[in-house]
């Protein structure tokens, strides 16, 4: 199925809004095209492609609303969602905080769409998953891996005149080594809107040899270790904080910005001043579109500089009753580190835990950020910086504020994919002190 250009786009968004009879009508168009390859236990398991195409309708009668969703899109079919989603309005009960659609707004052009990746065959997905496949067989381990490239675009269009679009491409890929007797595992993922960025060899390379290198792993006590966290480790913490910045939630009392008296941590040092975070739509290595689902433009956004708040997000209603500006949630997340390898974090440790990849990531306290979940595919015991041997797997109880007030080294950023949301960000490993490992686990 042909994805829409921009102009296609904006002809169909106006073909729909003509059939509104609602007050106000706000139309998104999403679709897709793309391919993937899976495989497991060495062998591939399915290979396919996946094109798809959504129109959502929404339709608002004063402070009531509506919206119907479909995937025709001749003239009659069309139309129909249209009235559907007016009726729905009708019905729907009046919304106290429903705000009216923007008006036009102006868009920088994203960087996020790359030839190469939208011109991805299943010739070169089944090559690279070849490769894959060849270094697990010489390693004699067991490979299970996912090989996913897309194209697609985005477009909105509203009754006061609102128009955008964005095309983006997208390559991703993890793989997981076993050896064939089960005791050792490596893991390893990547993922970039520039197919040319991927080496899917020196990615199964990594998960290789953490495999091989976790067999016999020894069980040590539970407790407080420093500890050096892969970027596949510490981002599953780093996007459970930054998702928790927002504005609302800490104005109500319900956060852990949230301070006595109806206060906020806005403008306090929270972290570590070696902590900086913020989102950038044009950055190179992590392009995002550049506008939030809402229509909200996307800005350069600094969210923590030197270890103090200096943003949050907000709601179109929550940012007009705070007299403030919307600032929208980022799309990408991009934490500044330092120029040290990981080798180099290693070789500067005199005893800790390299950790590959946390997973099962589990909320305990909300008002503390406190997360729990367990390490696997690769643990590792160091000693005068050197690993000497792989550990028993371990379960954590650990809160990301805590965690980066206790850094004590910054890596080199790299883009890295969240095991938990498949979200992508620019993050370095970090070497963190008084890490808390609660108990041991079985898994590998």
């Amino acid at each position: 199925m042909p994805l829409l250009t921009k102009d296609e786009a904006q002809a169909l968004l106006k073909k729909v809004l003509a059939f509104s009879k609602a007050d106000e009508c706000e139309v998104n168009l999403n679709g897709s095209d793309g391919g993937n390859i899976r495989y497991a236990l060495s062998s591939v398991s399915t290979s396919g492609g996946i094109s798809q195409k959504s129109l959502v309708i929404t339709s608002a009668f004063g402070k009531k609303a509506g919206t119907a969703i479909i995937n025709e899109f001749d003239d009659v079919s069309l139309e129909k969602a249209v009235r559907r989603s007016e009726e729905l309005a009708q019905l729907a009960p009046v919304n106290p905080e429903y705000m009216p659609i923007l008006g036009p707004q102006e868009y920088a052009e994203s960087k996020t769409y790359v030839d190469a990746t939208a011109a991805i065959t299943p010739e070169q997905r089944a090559d690279a998953v070849g490769q894959s496949l060849k270094i697990a067989e010489d390693g004699k381990l067991n490979a299970a891996g996912f090989y996913n490239n897309s194209t697609g675009f985005s477009a909105m269009m509203n009754s006061k005149g609102l128009f955008a679009y964005n095309r983006a491409t997208n390559v991703s890929f993890n793989v997981t080594m076993r050896t064939l007797d089960s005791q050792g595992s490596g893991y390893a993922s990547r993922g970039y809107n520039d197919v040319s960025k991927l080496d899917v060899a020196a990615a199964t390379r990594i998960a290789a040899q953490k495999a091989k290198n976790s067999v016999a792993a020894k069980a040590i006590e539970p407790g407080k270790y420093t500890v050096i966290l892969e970027p596949a480790a510490g981002i599953v913490l780093l996007e459970n904080m930054m998702r928790a910045l927002d504005a609302r939630t800490a104005d109500e009392g319900r956060s852990f910005l949230s301070k006595p008296g109806g206060s906020t941590r806005f403008g306090d040092k929270i972290v570590d001043e070696s902590v900086t975070i913020y989102s950038d739509p044009f950055n190179a290595d992590l392009p995002t579109s550049t506008w939030s689902p809402d229509g909200r433009p996307q800005e350069k956004t600094t969210w923590i500089e030197k270890g103090v708040v200096k943003n949050l997000f907000y709601s179109r209603y929550w940012a007009q009753k705070k007299g403030v500006k919307a600032i929208p949630q980022p799309n990408g997340i991009i934490m500044e580190g330092g120029t040290a390898s990981l080798e180099d974090l290693i070789k500067s440790t005199d005893r800790g835990i390299l950790v590959t990849r946390l997973w099962y990531i589990r909320a305990v306290d909300p008002q503390t950020l406190l997360f729990t979940g367990l390490t696997r595919d690769g643990t590792f015991y160091i000693e005068n910086g050197q690993i000497k041997f792989p550990v028993k797997n371990f379960r954590f109880n650990e809160s990301p504020v805590i965690m980066l007030n206790n850094l004590e080294a910054l890596g080199r950023p790299e883009r890295t994919v969240s095991g938990e949301s498949s979200q992508s960000a620019m993050i370095p490993p970090m070497k963190i002190r008084d890490f808390t490992f609660s108990s041991l686990s079985d898994a590998i």
